[in-house]
């Protein structure tokens, strides 16, 4: 891994830093998330997907990109036009964090690993969540134990919640990740509407998107994705040996040209059945690299989503 850059998340060694260097860690976290969003971004009832809530409002004419969920048939049908029924946001947003700490995240080539990218995403998603009443719970797998902690409000709250996910031990050796039992756990008990953040490198088999499905019919769901360089592409290294830790298998390659383009393929083509996948389900992306200024890749995100809301707003 290269030298760690300034800003880029701190290193909680797969969930085996103690104290009193776990406590700085997290501290240095917090500083870092509130440094580079206070007087962004944040702001009351805004959310990391602002959108819309699960109170009715008025009606409007139906604008091409509307959601069909949102129709008014009774209007529809008395105005012959069809009409979508806005609603008002929430006073009080519950948020759920699905987050999959496999053991493909203790892994990366860039400024970090993808683990600590997935715990800095966290922070920032409590941090734009927060206050007002709003509350934050999790579910954390690493393909092994599970752990799920209730929603709650308050900073302290949140600081618990995110010295646990950090100490979510690393999985044994050939343990596979569970990102689709981790998403259904959250199916039940039912929830008021609410926004779900799906974390995860997504590298895994895609048979989560019926749960996902699911879980979008009711709420504001935001995949965030986490990667590295070498998940997209395999340098000219020569002979390696490669470790997978989610099947325990070891192989020796020799990255010739063709290996690593038909690895580059493989990757490209995962990725776009990924992004298939996340579109059919409803579900907006964001991708965050272990080699790139991931907060500046949070606030472009949620700056461009509230810039095309304001745009069909204004267009109405």
């Amino acid at each position: 891994m290269s030298e760690r850059a300034p800003g880029s998340p701190p290193t909680f060694r797969a969930g085996q830093l103690r104290e009193p260097e776990l406590t700085a860690a997290l501290r240095t976290l917090e500083l870092t998330v509130r440094r580079r969003l206070d007087g962004v971004l944040h702001g009351d009832h805004l959310g990391l997907i602002p959108g819309p809530g699960s109170e009715p409002g008025d009606a409007r004419e139906y604008q091409p990109g509307d959601d069909v969920r949102q129709m008014d048939w009774s209007v529809t049908a008395r105005t012959t036009h069809p009409h979508v029924r806005q609603t008002v946001a929430d006073r009080e947003l519950e948020t759920w964090l699905a987050l999959d700490l496999s053991a493909s995240l203790d892994f990366g080539t860039g400024t970090c690993e993808k683990r600590d990218l997935a715990i800095a995403s966290v922070a920032a998603i409590a941090y734009l969540t927060g206050g007002g009443g709003n509350r934050i719970g999790a579910v954390v797998s690493n393909g092994r134990d599970f752990a799920r902690m209730p929603a709650r409000g308050g900073r302290l709250h949140a600081q618990s919640m995110l010295r646990t996910i950090a100490t979510t031990p690393h999985p044994a050796d050939g343990t596979r990740g569970d990102l689709r039992g981790v998403i259904d756990s959250l199916r039940r008990p039912q929830r008021r509407r609410g926004l779900i953040v799906v974390i995860s490198d997504f590298l895994g088999p895609i048979d989560w998107e019926r749960p996902l499905r699911a879980l979008s019919a009711r709420h504001d769901v935001l995949a965030v994705e986490v990667l590295d360089p070498r998940d997209l592409e395999l340098p000219d290294l020569g002979d390696v040996v490669l470790h997978d830790p989610e099947t325990g298998r070891t192989r020796e390659f020799t990255t010739t040209p063709q290996l690593r383009a038909d690895f580059a393929q493989a990757a490209s083509d995962h990725r776009a059945a990924v992004e298939q996948a996340l579109r059919r389900c409803g579900v907006p992306r964001l991708s965050l690299r272990t080699d790139r200024d991931w907060i500046g890749d949070v606030v472009r995100f949620v700056a461009s989503r509230r810039h095309s809301i304001g745009a069909g707003q204004g267009g109405r």
